[in-house]
């Protein structure tokens, strides 16, 4: 009796469960765990031109003091229309322009060429007059202010000897610096060249490496669709637990319940004819018994208490007309082989069924996660083009192959730049030898002369010493002429080349005024044009580019290849993931398996529910059975107690059985037919419904499983994205190679070459009071020509002869 009373609470639960049922979600994928962050090998190669800077040093303020000297010859600003005019149509270059523009070279050019007229025919004159014995000579007659006129020459040609020494010392060292210089910058060439040909030829590479990482999201989704079958099931098992194990246990108390009534039924039905079977027994007896009461009652020796007595005894009769309870052979009928179906052992087999869903699910999945897995494994169109379709591949490989026969090109004019560069130190040296040649002679001479000048007053000591002074002075004078004309040549030629090169070139690239002249409309001819070569849709900036690049810019930013180059499209992978999502929903679970009831069990509800056991009268069962006959017996006779211990004991307690059984009957049938209809309901609905919740469960799932692996291809994709427009093809060498050059032409190279030829022209410039100081000095360091008051032959002569005399010596 207890276990239908409980199955009413939980057919009533399960059943509203089954009418509520909540949506299938799975929004965080939590039977996946989290998703992970995928890591990618940088496919850009590190490539940073070490950048070369002078190292400051003792000569910067020579440097500075030559620019200073360069910036005063060249007033003009940088040439435009001249370079314009040039790189475009040079026959429309007009000289006067050029001449306008030269004009402080101009002028350092005159007087170049005064200098180097005048000098060698000053000297040439020099000669034939001192030939003559008319120039130099020596003082004839010494006076008051000899002493101090020739003091004074002295200080000044030590004094220009001086700035001659300085001047030739920094020659050399200059002319040493600019031939040290010159190798290593032209060996630089090379191999910049080959720097920004491995910049270029590299980016195909690592757009390839690029792509090749695409198997990273691909083995991760690989990696979890080997689970992903037992993780949906496990899932869905998780969802629909409560909802099938409420139902079950519902179907397993039915069970129990069904069994309960239907033996109160049967011994219902089996105490009901025993009772009639007793009744014709025991009715013959208790009519026997009572006649002959009566007729004991009613004899004339009974006394008064027989007369009231007899009354008593006419009413002993059977209290119950067992034949009058309804029949339940009908019922019974229905209900003859109920229960057919074991329902705990239908309920358990159930529960197995149910629990073995997650890998009922793997298995069922099986062929689609092969499919999955095979569309997995491909590789989307745009990914295999990457590299076959960046804009930069075609100029790519055009440019690699120019720089690379630059590169082979360049080396036998490098050569012969390394040649005539030792060409032009050998004659530097030479040259720079012949001034601190006249410097030595200039100094050696002042110290004979000094020398000479300070024994002139012994008497016994020899005027050979200032005369050899003089010489000395006069030979450094000789050389002076000599080599005037070279020296200015090389100075000239040095400085118009040089002076060129860092006001023309150096100042405008260091101001970036080459870039602008650059980036103007126009300049450049068609094949200068750096978008032209590149193949790219709009014009852009070098300036703006040589900053960018400064700063460690890709090439995607820098030559704005978003406008040449859809990289999106590329990108576009959604073609491959629709056919993921297309195999994935396809997918149908089949759970028709988890019937919840079984046929046999199912049979049995419908046999309970059409018994009509619900419609037996058990009212009429509980009226036969509350009988007074065995207290009438007891009380009437004591003849009657042997039937009373043989027939109605045994009657009685058949009738309480009876009483029993149809208490416990009209108590649960009204609720086991309802908990039965409600089951059966409740079960039908399921079997609809958990497919369906199972299919919502499964697509959630799907969906998230689906996200995730599309947010690892996400992450492919940013990745690719920053990667390429970030990170590959880096143009920092290209402003690395620009700055480097400009670096090794104006800092290593011009500014010691011209400090070279400012030195050497400062030498140059000065050869001249050299020359002025030495020949007047020379005078005052040879014997002086006294004049006496005899102007015999014999005083003459004796001057004369010792005039020959160092001549000789």
């Amino acid at each position: 009796m207890r276990a239908p009373g409980l199955l009413a609470p939980l057919l009533g639960l399960g059943l509203g469960l089954a009418l509520s049922l909540p949506p299938a979600v799975a929004a965080d994928c939590g039977s996946l765990g989290p998703a992970a962050r995928l890591a990618f090998s940088p496919a850009a190669r590190t490539r940073w031109l070490a950048p070369r800077v002078r190292a400051p040093g003792p000569l910067d303020p020579l440097y500075r003091m030559v620019r200073r000297f360069l910036s005063v010859v060249q007033l003009n600003p940088f040439p435009s229309e001249l370079v314009k005019a040039l790189l475009n149509e040079p026959a429309s270059l007009k000289v006067d322009e050029v001449v306008r523009y030269e004009a402080g070279y101009v002028v350092c050019a005159v007087i170049a060429g005064l200098y180097l007229l005048a000098l060698p025919i000053t000297g040439l004159c020099f000669c034939c007059c001192r030939s003559r014995r008319r120039c130099g000579g020596r003082v004839k007659t010494e006076h008051k202010a000899m002493a101090c006129e020739r003091g004074s020459l002295m200080a000044f040609l030590l004094l220009t000897t001086l700035v001659l020494l300085a001047g030739v010392v920094c020659a050399f060292v200059t002319n040493q610096r600019t031939h040290e210089q010159m190798g290593p910058s032209v060996e630089a060439v090379p191999e910049t060249l080959l720097s920004l040909r491995g910049l270029v030829s590299d980016v195909p590479k690592e757009l390839q490496a690029v792509a090749k990482q695409f198997s990273v999201p691909q083995e991760r989704v690989l990696k979890e669709l080997d689970g992903v079958g037992e993780s949906i099931g496990t899932t869905i098992h998780s969802q629909l637990r409560s909802t099938v194990y409420l139902a079950l246990a519902s179907v397993h108390d039915l069970g129990q319940a069904l069994q309960v009534s239907v033996d109160q039924l049967r011994a219902l039905n089996s105490t009901s004819v025993e009772l009639q079977e007793g009744q014709q027994r025991l009715g013959p007896a208790v009519r026997k018994h009572r006649d002959r009461l009566l007729a004991l009652l009613q004899q004339a020796g009974c006394g008064r208490d027989c007369t009231d007595t007899q009354d008593r005894a006419r009413a002993l009769e059977l209290g119950a007309d067992f034949t009058q309870v309804p029949p339940v052979d009908n019922v019974l009928h229905h209900l003859k082989d109920v229960p057919e179906a074991n329902f705990s052992s239908m309920v358990q087999e159930e529960n197995g069924t149910f629990n073995s869903l997650p890998f009922l699910v793997a298995m069922q999945m099986d062929h689609v996660i092969q499919d999955l897995k095979a569309a997995v494994a491909q590789k989307p169109d745009g990914m295999g083009t990457l590299a076959e379709g960046f804009p930069e591949l075609e100029a790519a490989s055009r440019w690699s192959q120019a720089l690379e026969e630059l590169e082979e090109n360049s080396r036998p004019y490098l050569k012969e730049v390394q040649r005539y560069e030792t060409y032009r130190w050998i004659l530097g040296c030479v040259l720079c030898s012949v001034v601190l040649l006249v410097v030595a002679c200039n100094l050696l001479g002042l110290s004979l002369g000094i020398w000479g000048l300070s024994a002139r007053e012994d008497p016994s000591h020899s005027e050979a010493k200032g005369e050899a002074g003089a010489r000395f002075l006069m030979v450094g004078v000789g050389f002076s002429f000599l080599f005037a004309a070279p020296l200015v040549l090389l100075v000239f030629a040095t400085f118009l080349v040089g002076g060129n090169v860092q006001t023309l070139v150096c100042q405008s690239w260091e101001s970036g005024e080459l870039y602008q002249f650059a980036d103007t409309p126009g300049n450049l001819p068609p094949s200068l044009n750096l978008s032209h070569l590149l193949g790219l849709r709009k014009n852009i900036s070098i300036l703006l580019a040589y900053q960018q690049c400064r700063e460690g810019a890709a090439l995607w930013k820098v030559l704005q290849l978003n406008d040449s180059y859809n990289l999106e499209e590329h990108l576009n992978i959604s073609q491959y993931t629709h056919k993921l999502q297309q195999d994935l929903q396809s997918f149908r679970l089949d759970v028709q398996d988890l019937d919840l009831l079984s046929p046999e069990a199912r049979r049995d509800l419908e046999a309970l529910q059409s018994s009509g056991l619900e419609t037996v009268n058990y009212q009429e069962f509980l009226l036969q059975g509350n009988s007074s006959l065995g207290q009438q017996l007891r009380e009437e006779a004591q003849g009657l107690r042997k039937l009373l211990e043989e027939e109605v004991v045994p009657q009685q307690s058949l009738a309480a059985r009876l009483n029993l059984s149809a208490r416990a009957l009209e108590s649960s049938t009204p609720r086991l037919q309802l908990e039965t209809a409600g089951i059966l309901s409740n079960v039908s609905r399921l079997r609809g419904e958990l497919p369906a919740r199972a299919s919502n469960i499964l697509r959630s799932e799907s969906t998230c499983f689906l996200t995730r692996g599309l947010g690892y291809f996400s992450q492919y994709v940013a990745w690719v994205r920053e990667e390429v427009t970030q990170h590959i093809a880096t143009c920092q060498p290209l402003s690395g190679a620009l700055d480097n050059g400009r670096v090794m032409l104006c800092d290593m190279v011009a500014d010691p070459w011209n400090a070279f030829w400012f030195c050497l022209a400062w030498c140059t410039f000065f050869l001249i009071p050299s020359i002025i100081f030495a020949v007047k000095t020379s005078k005052y360091f040879r014997p002086i020509r006294k004049r006496l008051s005899s102007t015999s032959s014999e005083e003459t002569q004796l001057f004369h002869i010792p005039r020959v005399t160092s001549l000789k010596l």
